[in-house]
């Protein structure tokens, strides 16, 4: 039996919230906001009775995925095909501001997030939640599937001393929520004030991986091309902390690491000492086209997930860290700030959202050690926090 889940924005028609019919509305949207006949969330909202669509938002990487890398800002322009203007969440001002709020009703956000509390798109979420607060507009979430499954949580629990756009609220990095989870969860723990409103999904199950909702799989971010991708990126984002290549610049970012001071055979033997389950490390060369290491060779592996129900991506990330530390002291290297807006704390420490990560790195802590207090953190979350906020079985 084929599943077919509905997304927030297929249910839009039949759920939009009575009280909201006539709003002027602001749609923040990327390229993923489609609904399961590849129809973009600005056609559908266009083609509505129910609102009048009047602006629109796009977070990092561009309303259209228009910036392929990290950290590039874009500004706003009108688009030209609709003749609305399109305002950057992420440029000058990533929160919305009253200029750009004064022509609308409501906020409604449609965005795919890949289920990893570095990925900036929730956090662009609560910063319009914080905007639609102060202005009293009501936000409207058209939920989506986590692709990475809704029960499975690892790594730390932000430590708010180490806040930033890769992390502003406290969640373990793989947080097991759906977007519309998460927007429940802030409105109250920090917002109860606001008024929010969740279409929720319909037919979509916990245990479901995206490619078993019947969905279609579009990038979300130019470096997320595919379901692989987002199953390894809640461990690798964690190079980005470092000198190493995180594989932008390949046909498999996230999914091939390494640098040019790395010898593969010798990592992945040493890798492979730490018997992680449900994935092989293949030893490889590859020369990124771009971003780091561009046009050079580079010494590395790719990850192969065998099995995605066993495999625990933040603590393979951690592993191929602590090897590469370990392998090659003298070449390892912590990236120094800024880093997605933040100019002093180390970004390894803003996406552990800790600095215990690296210092238990640093001074040669067990892989087994360090799980034990993540996962302890994890547990903790889930058991007082995460749990009150689901909303799907």
């Amino acid at each position: 039996m084929t599943i077919h889940v509905q997304p927030g924005l297929d249910r839009f028609e039949k759920d939009w919230p009575v009280k909201l019919r006539g709003s002027k509305v602001g749609l923040l949207v990327h390229p993923a906001s489609v609904n399961k006949r590849l129809e973009h969330t600005v056609s559908v909202f266009l083609k509505s009775k129910k609102i009048k669509l009047t602006v629109l938002f796009g977070p990092q990487h561009g309303i259209r995925g228009e910036t392929q890398d990290n950290m590039i800002e874009w500004e706003g322009f009108n688009d030209p095909k609709t003749g609305l203007p399109i305002f950057s969440l992420y440029g000058h001002t990533r929160r919305p501001t009253s200029d750009m709020l004064k022509d609308i009703d409501v906020l409604v956000i449609d965005i795919q997030d890949v289920g990893s509390r570095y990925y900036t798109f929730i956090w662009t979420m609560e910063l319009c939640m914080q905007a639609c607060l102060e202005h009293n507009k009501p936000v409207v979430i058209l939920d989506r599937p986590n692709p990475i499954n809704g029960i499975a949580i690892e790594g730390p629990v932000l430590d708010m001393s180490y806040a930033s756009f890769v992390g502003q609220r406290p969640l373990p990095i793989r947080h097991g929520l759906t977007i519309g989870e998460i927007a429940n969860y802030l409105k109250n723990e920090f917002y109860p004030s606001l008024d929010l409103y969740i279409i929720k999904m319909q037919g979509w199950k916990r245990k479901m991986w995206f490619d078993e909702t019947g969905l279609p799989w579009i990038m979300p971010s130019p470096n997320m091309p595919t379901l692989d991708t987002t199953i390894v990126y809640p461990g690798m984002c964690l190079l980005e902390g470092t000198n190493l290549s995180e594989g932008r610049g390949t046909t498999r970012p996230f999914e091939i690491f390494g640098a040019p001071f790395i010898e593969p055979d010798i990592l992945v033997k040493r890798l492979k000492d730490f018997k992680l389950s449900g994935v092989i490390f293949r030893p490889m060369y590859f020369q990124p086209t771009f971003q780091k290491y561009a046009g050079e060779l580079c010494g590395g592996a790719q990850i192969h997930v065998t099995d995605r129900n066993k495999f625990k991506p933040f603590k393979s990330g951690v592993a191929i860290l602590k090897t590469i530390h370990d392998l090659y002291p003298e070449h390892l290297q912590w990236k120094q700030p800024p880093y997605e807006y933040e100019t002093e704390k180390m970004p390894i420490d803003i996406l552990a959202g800790t600095d215990r990560l690296r210092k238990d790195i640093e001074n040669d802590k067990s892989l087994k050690d360090m799980e034990d207090w993540w996962s302890e953190q994890a547990i903790e979350f889930n058991r007082k926090v995460r749990r009150k906020y689901l909303m799907y079985e």
